[in-house]
This record gives structure tokens, sequence and C-alpha cells, in this order.
């Protein structure tokens, strides 16, 4: 995992996907959670955003789940949110 800190304005950059529905998911997510997230979550969202497309989806649409633990709570936090 990364450990610095990127600007909401990178990370709304790398949360423009090729699917529209990551962009939702994952634009909701910075837009209102991130800001008031603990250090390890927000690291844990940089590196989410690293994993390729296909990975994503099927962590967030159930289909699998991270191996790391940080990673599978912050999903499960994102597919909460869009219910």
């Amino acid at each position: 995992m990364t450990s610095q800190l990127l600007s909401q304005s990178q990370l709304r950059w790398r949360c423009r996907r090729g699917m529209q529905e990551l962009d939702i998911l994952l634009l909701r997510y910075l837009d209102q959670q991130y800001e008031h997230a603990e250090h390890a979550q927000k690291l844990a969202f940089a590196a989410l955003l690293q994993q390729q497309d296909d990975v994503l989806w099927d962590w967030l649409s159930g289909r699998d789940v991270p191996e790391q633990p940080v990673l599978a709570q912050l999903v499960a936090q994102i597919t909460q949110m869009r219910c």
C-alpha cells in the first residue's frame, strides 16, 4: 500500500474508471466519506484505486473479497453506501 496521501483532486481523477458504475461508487465515497476517514482508510482508498477495473468491480459487486482486511473493510463500507 502507498504511504503518502494524495490530494482529493488526484483521487478524483483516479476514480474515473472504464465503467460508469465504478465511477459512481468511488466518487460517492470520495465526496461523502473520504474527508472524515481515518488516515489508514485514506491510504486504503488510494490502494484500492490502484486496482484494475475488473478486480474492483468483482469486489464492489460482491463477487470477490480483497485478501487484505483493510481493503475488505473499505469495500464493505463503499458497498453499504449504495443502498
